[in-house]
C-alpha cells in the first residue's frame, strides 16, 4: 500500500513563496515596521525618564522644608525639550505606522508606492486623464455647483430684491 504524499510548499514555487511572511520581501517590508517600533520604544523611554527626572525634582531633599518652592525653572528650556520630546515621539508613531502600512499593503519601496499611485491615478488600464481634462471636469463641476444656487435664486423671483432685515425692537 502506498502512502498518500501531503503536498508541501518548495522554495522554487514562487507565487507560494512571494506570499510568505518569510520571504525576504516580505521581511524587508518588516523591517521598516520593527525600526519604527524600536524608535517608538526608545522613545517612550526617553520621555519616561525626562518626566521621572522632572517629577524628582520637584521632591524636597531630606532635611529641606517642604514648604518652599523647588529650584528656579527656566520655562523656555523646559519648553523646548518637551517640543523636541513630542516630536520625537511623533516622528517614531509615524515611522511605525508607515512600516505597518508598507507591510499590510505589500508595498517594499518608494518605487514601488509611486507606480501603485499613478496606477491609481491612471485607472487600471493607463487610460488616464491629462491635466487639462482634469481642469476642464473640475470647471464643469464648479459651473454646475454654483450654477444651481443662482437656478435656485432665479426660480423663488427674488434675484434682484436685497433681502430686508427686521430689527427687533428694544424691551
Amino acid at each position: 500500500m502506498s502512502k498518500p504524499q501531503l503536498e508541501q510548499s518548495s522554495p522554487s514555487n514562487p507565487d507560494l513563496d512571494s506570499t510568505s511572511i518569510t520571504s525576504p520581501r516580505s521581511l524587508k517590508q518588516l523591517t521598516f515596521f520593527i525600526a519604527g517600533s524600536t524608535f517608538f520604544a526608545l522613545s517612550s523611554l526617553i520621555t519616561r525618564r525626562a518626566v521621572v527626572r522632572r517629577y524628582a525634582a520637584t521632591a524636597p531633599r531630606f532635611y529641606a522644608p517642604s514648604n518652599r518652592p523647588p529650584q528656579a525653572v527656566n520655562g523656555h528650556l523646559e519648553a523646548f525639550e518637551a517640543l523636541n520630546i513630542a516630536t520625537i515621539n511623533v516622528m517614531s508613531f509615524m515611522m511605525m505606522l508607515g512600516g505597518g502600512a508598507f507591510w499590510a499593503f505589500d508595498i517594499s519601496g518608494m518605487d514601488e508606492l509611486r507606480r501603485r499611485l499613478r496606477r491609481k491615478d491612471k485607472g487600471e488600464l493607463g487610460e488616464g486623464r491629462s491635466d487639462e481634462a482634469a481642469e476642464e471636469e473640475l470647471e464643469h463641476w464648479l459651473a454646475k455647483t454654483l450654477g444651481g444656487k443662482d437656478e435656485k435664486k432665479r426660480s423663488n423671483g427674488s434675484e434682484d430684491e436685497q433681502p430686508t432685515i427686521e430689527r427687533r425692537k428694544p424691551r
